[in-house]
């Protein structure tokens, strides 16, 4: 083979490699979904980064008016995700009490979502508008990856009232991508000891 040849092989071996690295580095923003249709890819997205894609997707509906819908997580503007990601949906009853606020963990509702269709979780037993009494709260929030670890865990900055807000109460973690207080609608504060516990031993 002469020298111009094996030039012109190296070349075109050069060039088909270079569209190959950039074909790959470019699948890393974006790319195909089985069903054709182009996808954003995350694969090696932080926590973080995962937390940040999840906010905007995340809505809280009236919940004096759409009954037992506690969360909806819909679509984030742009391309779903190639592969989805995993989400918790976490519910905490909150009780204004004479000690301050109690937070019970309630629910824990673990799911997947690439962004391409909205989700929609529900109260659990006894927290939606129409069966709480005035006296009880709900704290919820939605985060990406695993459950929140105890040093994760939301506090109450004060004895929830009817006019609390979702300020009120916060969360150690960046991990955390929207959360949502419905305060008491009654102003309480029960009489006792200590307020307990919220978490106990056993937080999942």
């Amino acid at each position: 083979m002469s020298r111009p040849q094996l030039a012109h092989g190296s070349l075109t071996s050069l060039v088909a490699a270079l569209t190959l690295l950039t074909t790959g580095c470019a699948e890393n923003a974006v790319g195909t979904r089985a069903d054709g249709d182009t996808c954003r890819a995350g694969g090696d997205w932080s926590a973080e980064k995962q937390a940040r894609w999840l906010r905007p997707a995340v809505s809280f509906p009236d919940g004096t008016t759409a009954g037992d819908a506690a969360v909806v997580i819909g679509s984030p503007t742009g391309e779903p995700l190639c592969e989805p990601i995993t989400v918790q949906v976490e519910f905490w009853e909150a009780d204004a009490t004479s000690a301050g606020t109690d937070l019970r963990p309630v629910r824990r509702v673990r799911l997947t979502t690439d962004g391409s269709r909205p989700r929609t979780i529900r109260f659990p037993a006894g927290l939606s508008p129409t069966e709480r009494d005035g006296c009880t709260g709900v704290l919820t929030a939605a985060y990406p990856g695993v459950p929140l670890k105890q040093t994760e865990l939301p506090t109450a900055t004060a004895r929830l009232t009817p006019a609390s807000t979702t300020a009120d109460t916060a969360f150690d973690s960046s991990r955390v991508a929207a959360r949502h207080l419905l305060p008491p609608t009654t102003a309480c504060g029960a009489s006792g000891g200590p307020t307990p516990n919220p978490w106990g031993g056993d937080h999942p």
